[in-house]
């Protein structure tokens, strides 16, 4: 007898478990008159950790898929643009050491590599300025779109910045009253494995017995299903990303019509960083650091400092980091999506974009019946540590490329051991060959396209060789992509309103509706 999959358990709220449901439930909601279910049991008692404000610009595909208003996420969960992020004294540790990873992509990116262009021309402009008009356009703190731009479009690529706490109950609501989900409050007491292995049932205080084909563990850190019940193992990767602890703090602004930075603020210190996000009510800031290289009242110390005087008796909470993932994401009838799942320090926003690949994929490879599923974990697996595994190797690209010697964080950061193999790799061929449209990147979901990689490289001062003949074919080409990139920033530096005043005004009037 064939068993179908059709009762999803989602275990857990926050972004990773309403996300989840949102895009399972908007995915299969066709299947729903034939009894397929997507439920969500969280605690009433669980709060939100809602360490992370940053998002990617896959969100803004993903809640228009599950038919979500974008004026409505504006207005009701506190958000912001966000078009990149600048990193400042990551390099030298100078006042001046500062570079941006915008979303833009490069001019005729897929047409052209300006990379050995630009680093043959011994200009004095910054790569980013010389192939995108997004840094420009963050100096100058304008957003990236018009209250005339529709829904979803953009003038220049963004994504979001947004307060946790506001997001996770805005998604339960849409979810619930428009996609079908059912919500229950209860706490899970145990979890009820079948003589197979597999999980049966979950056993709750206040509905008693849930029982599922499919369960998504999303209970945080614990993980509660895929870790304890189902006892995989977790895989540190403290040896590679060494921030273990983190300081936020809210800061409000000293006027209301103070500017809103439209890109993240990640500002290295002495042994970690500290980022910086604006919303329309406040600036979510927080120093991220590792507890083997600094103490935590030091931490403090260099926190309060970049605040100033008006982070001074603002209270601060500290949270505990464990970089790293479990061994495996899904194993028998289980899968974990986000904290869960695992985490890794917030440098470059990873935690929200893996929820929602990892929900992407489950929604569309949905096994039929349980005896496809273990092919489909596997599937999910592979794709999964993949995903892992580049990510980790795009924040530590961060610090090997680093020059700073002053603080044993810095020295260690550029140790060979602590440098993953493949990033090794990719290091030795950089030096010969620049990253580009598909060099070495085999996945089409890269979470971090190959200018990303370019963005960070040559901000920080990465040099590749670069042979003259290998140019002759592309100067004309190159020189007009520049060109382009010029005009085309000075066009949008005086089109685009001020971050604020649009925010403003889709808080007031609303985006027009796609």
């Amino acid at each position: 007898m064939m068993r179908p999959v059709k009762n999803i358990v989602i275990v857990g709220g926050g972004t990773a478990g309403w996300l989840t449901a949102g895009v399972i439930a908007a995915r299969h909601r066709s299947r729903m008159a034939a009894g397929f279910t997507v439920t969500l049991v969280e605690s009433p008692n669980t709060p939100i950790i809602g360490v992370g404000e940053g998002t990617w610009p896959t969100l803004r595909t993903t809640l228009a898929k599950i038919g979500v208003s974008e004026t409505d996420f504006f207005r009701e969960c506190d958000a912001a643009f966000k078009q990149g992020a600048r990193f400042a004294r990551w390099t030298t540790g100078a006042e001046d050491d500062a570079y941006y990873h915008p979303l833009m992509l490069p001019q005729g990116f897929h047409q052209l590599n300006l990379v050995p262009h630009w680093l043959s021309d011994s200009g004095a402009r910054s790569f980013c300025d010389t192939v995108t008009p997004q840094g420009r356009i963050c100096d100058d703190g304008l957003a990236p779109k018009t209250i005339a731009t529709p829904e979803y479009d953009a003038v220049a690529n963004y994504a979001y910045h947004l307060d946790a706490g506001k997001f996770a109950p805005f998604l339960q609501r849409h979810c619930c009253e428009k996609l079908g989900v059912r919500h229950v409050l209860a706490d899970v007491r145990q979890v009820l494995l079948a003589e197979d292995g597999d999980i049966r049932a979950i056993g709750t205080e206040q509905a008693g017995e849930i029982e599922g084909d499919l369960f998504v563990d999303c209970t945080g850190f614990r993980s509660l299903l895929l870790g304890e019940a189902l006892g995989v193992p977790f895989r540190d990767c403290g040896d590679v990303l060494f921030c273990d602890t983190a300081l936020a703090v809210q800061i409000p602004y000293e006027h209301e019509d103070s500017p809103i930075a439209s890109h993240t603020i990640s500002t290295a210190q002495s042994a970690g960083w500290i980022w910086d996000i604006g919303l329309p009510t406040r600036r979510g800031t927080g120093h991220v650091f590792s507890s083997s290289h600094i103490s935590d009242d030091a931490a403090e110390r260099e926190l309060r400092a970049y605040l100033g005087p008006a982070g001074k008796d603002l209270d601060v909470r500290k949270i505990k980091i464990r970089s790293g993932h479990r061994e495996t994401f899904w194993k028998r009838n289980c899968v974990a999506v986000g904290l869960a799942a695992g985490f890794l320090e917030p440098l470059e926003a990873s935690a929200i974009v893996l929820i929602e690949l990892s929900a992407k994929l489950i929604a569309e490879q949905m096994p039929r019946c349980r005896e496809v599923m273990d092919v489909v974990a596997s599937r999910f697996n592979a794709t999964t540590h993949y995903r892992w595994g580049r990510i980790i190797d795009f924040l530590k690209l961060h610090y090997v490329l680093t020059k700073r010697t002053d603080s044993a964080f810095w020295r260690d950061n550029v140790l060979p051991e602590t440098i993953p193999a493949r990033l090794q790799e990719l290091m030795l061929l950089w030096k010969y060959q620049s990253p580009w449209f598909h060099d070495e990147f085999d996945r089409v979901e890269e979470v971090f396209p190959p200018a990303s990689y370019q963005y960070v490289l040559y901000g920080m001062g990465f040099r590749t060789e670069v042979e003259p003949e290998a140019l002759a074919g592309d100067v004309r080409l190159a020189e007009r992509a520049m060109r382009e990139n010029a005009a085309q920033t000075e066009r949008l530096r005086a089109g685009l309103p001020r971050h604020r005043d649009l925010i403003r005004k889709i808080q007031e009037h609303g985006l027009q509706p796609v």
